[in-house]
């Protein structure tokens, strides 16, 4: 249920109905708007009528109930708005939303060593990138494919943040090493093979990092915003959505099927921001170029793109990883349609 206050709504009326709700034993959360406040309402609101809780302000516009079992992901619960996260890198603060310029974050799938993810960062960087991408801990199919170095590796990202100033994105997929992950990351990625670990959606939600939720590879739209839920129920409103592709019947020419139809699909449904992995959705460096000019056509927030400066000797993930040639030959394509749709950030113009 939300309550949404007329324009120009006190701060003090605001405040005296969040603790008379507090007091129905509700957990009132203040939602500032473009134009207006709202006041969402979560707990046992079933039995509660919008007319006796409109009479109770003047200042109370309207009381609207949240029909989806995910209320705080809804688009509803923030009265139609969007929302946006602003993540802190040495480089400046990037937003990522619907109203901002798109962001890219780019890098290698494994950090192998230091020279090789410094390197790579700062080529990235240099092509427009604004985070690095790096697994430190690899979930892999195969018990003895490459896993990634670990703690050892979450050195070298740190290391990788301070020769470029690229914001850090890497995945946790333990609670145990959720503290000294996200001592290194700017933002926590939950990998899709992790998007309903329970126990670990909570432990992300109750610290104060960004979390990047990427899609479970069969799951649905209302499973992958139920598991946002867990992270925003626990605290943390800030929460990315990325769709990484989805597993379907046919594999032959694709790694996976990249659901693109979800942008749109996503912003009638939730409030949250998107970004697309075409590197996972296609699983072929061939077709990521393709598919990621078609999702800022679609409406994207943000792009994952993996690259790395020897694909053939990747430890994981080559066959879909762009060379730092390739990738500075994309940024321009892709520049071409994000300034069409006036998404693309324009370039910082030194001062004399």
């Amino acid at each position: 249920m939300i309550v949404v206050m007329k324009v120009g709504s006190p701060e003090e009326e605001i405040s005296r109905l969040t603790e008379e709700f507090t007091t129905w034993g509700l957990s009132p959360e203040k939602i500032v708007g473009q134009h207006k406040v709202v006041i969402g309402l979560v707990g046992e609101t079933a039995d509660l009528d919008e007319q006796n809780i409109q009479e109770i302000s003047p200042w109370i516009e309207t009381v609207l109930r949240v029909e989806r079992p995910y209320k705080r992901a809804s688009r509803e619960f923030r009265h139609g708005e969007s929302s946006q996260v602003v993540i802190p890198t040495p480089n400046g603060d990037v937003t990522i939303g619907e109203q901002f310029p798109i962001s890219i974050v780019a890098g290698p799938c494994s950090v192998e060593n230091e020279e090789m993810i410094v390197e790579t960062a700062r080529r990235v960087g240099a092509a427009g990138a604004k985070f690095l991408r790096g697994g430190a801990y690899k979930p892999r199919t195969s018990p003895y494919a490459f896993q990634g170095h670990g703690e050892s590796a979450l050195e070298l990202l740190a290391a990788a943040r301070e020769a470029s100033g690229l914001g850090i994105i890497t995945e946790v997929m333990d609670t145990a090493d959720l503290e000294k992950v996200a001592e290194v990351a700017d933002v926590v990625q939950i990998g899709a093979r992790n998007m309903q670990n329970f126990s670990l959606l909570k432990k992300v939600g109750a610290q104060d990092k960004p979390v990047l939720l990427k899609r479970g590879m069969s799951a649905t739209i209302d499973e992958w915003l139920m598991a946002a839920e867990y992270i925003l129920a626990a605290g943390n409103p800030n929460v990315i959505l990325c769709e990484r592709g989805v597993r379907t019947f046919d594999r032959s020419y694709a790694r996976n099927t990249l659901d693109l139809a979800v942008i749109p699909v996503l912003r009638t449904l939730t409030h949250l921001p998107i970004m697309i992995d075409p590197s996972h959705g296609t699983g072929r460096w061939e077709y990521v170029p393709a598919m990621a000019k078609a999702a800022i056509a679609a409406g994207t927030d943000s792009l994952m793109i993996e690259v790395h400066p020897n694909p053939a000797k990747a430890l994981s993930d080559g066959p879909q990883s762009l060379t730092p040639d390739r990738f500075d030959a994309l940024v321009k394509e892709l520049a071409v349609i994000g300034r069409a749709v006036e998404r693309w950030p324009e370039p910082q113009v030194a001062l004399v």
